[in-house]
């Protein structure tokens, strides 16, 4: 079967190739359009190996709320300009609804389901972004919660935060508004924990041997009395909650009170009750080793 250079530009379309491997691609299926993107696809899949081995910590993170469900998910890319490729911030809020709908138990499990408005598996789908937009791609890490939830994004998609509440004014405004205070307070300062109570013993422990470390190294500490040297150990020890947990921490809108005091008065002015259960914080990259190698090597690469 005969192809013309419509249909070579239709299969470049449809599927984001170059124009030289779309002509291959009839060549080889001998005009048949689908034959011919089944190949693209096949080539895809050779392509994503050969990617597999370099270094995806840019990307995005999406914070997604339906209903009563919410996942807060990150997705890697090679570089920053895919966070505002249209065709890959898609594909990242397909598998976020994916997650919503399904509740997969871990990325892996993620990988085999179908893929939310596309006729794909997610791990099919993921090859076939991969395919079309030639860099290596990895759904790193999602945390799915339910309740009464509150999502924010920030910077375009470098943090994502979902919130989880305990409280009767969730259908109210005023509570949309205190959500997103928090949620923008927990992506800004970056909590270690929801309050003290969640600080393991050891950590406070370690904290302690600092302080008395740091005190006996200082010579106008070091002479002083056991129960004075007790008592800025117990108040570093407070900066250290005030600093590491969520509920201790001054708002940042209003740093004379702490957040929790922030929410306890907002439900008050609400008739109501609202506690802070959990909160999930993802950062784009976090803990991922960054590529060293920049766009003027890799195109002089391409070439030799």
């Amino acid at each position: 079967m005969a192809f013309t250079a419509a249909d070579v530009k239709a299969l470049r379309e449809r599927t984001g190739c170059g124009m030289m491997d779309c002509k291959k691609a009839l060549t080889e299926a001998n005009g048949d359009m689908e034959k011919a993107v089944e190949y693209l696809r096949e080539k895809g899949l050779a392509a994503a190996e050969k990617k597999a081995s370099r270094i995806a910590a840019e990307g995005l993170v999406v914070s997604v709320v339906e209903g009563n469900v919410g996942v807060v998910l990150e997705v890697n890319a090679e570089t920053d300009f895919v966070a505002k490729n249209e065709s890959f911030v898609e594909f990242v809020n397909n598998v976020a609804k994916t997650i919503i709908k399904e509740n997969p138990a871990d990325v892996d499990a993620l990988m085999g389901l179908p893929c939310v408005n596309t006729s794909m598996t997610v791990e099919e789908a993921l090859r076939d972004r991969i395919l079309v937009i030639g860099e290596n791609m990895k759904i790193r890490r999602f945390v799915r919660l339910e309740g009464d939830l509150v999502s924010y994004v920030h910077g375009g998609g470098k943090i994502g935060v979902l919130v989880k509440f305990d409280t009767d004014c969730a259908g109210k405004d005023e509570f949309a508004a205190v959500g997103k205070d928090v949620a923008m307070q927990i992506a800004f300062s970056n909590p270690a924990y929801l309050s003290q109570n969640e600080v393991p013993a050891e950590v406070v422990e370690k904290e302690k041997e600092i302080i008395l470390a740091q005190m006996e190294n200082d010579p106008k500490m070091a002479g002083k009395p056991d129960k004075v040297k007790a008592g800025i150990v117990n108040g570093r020890i407070g900066k250290y909650f005030e600093e590491a947990c969520l509920l201790n921490q001054p708002f940042v809108k209003e740093e004379k009170v702490s957040v929790e005091k922030y929410v306890e008065g907002k439900a008050k002015e609400m008739g109501g009750s609202i506690q802070i259960t959990q909160f999930v914080r993802l950062e784009k990259g976090e803990g991922l080793e960054k590529r060293e190698d920049n766009f003027a090597d890799e195109v002089a690469s391409m070439i030799h």
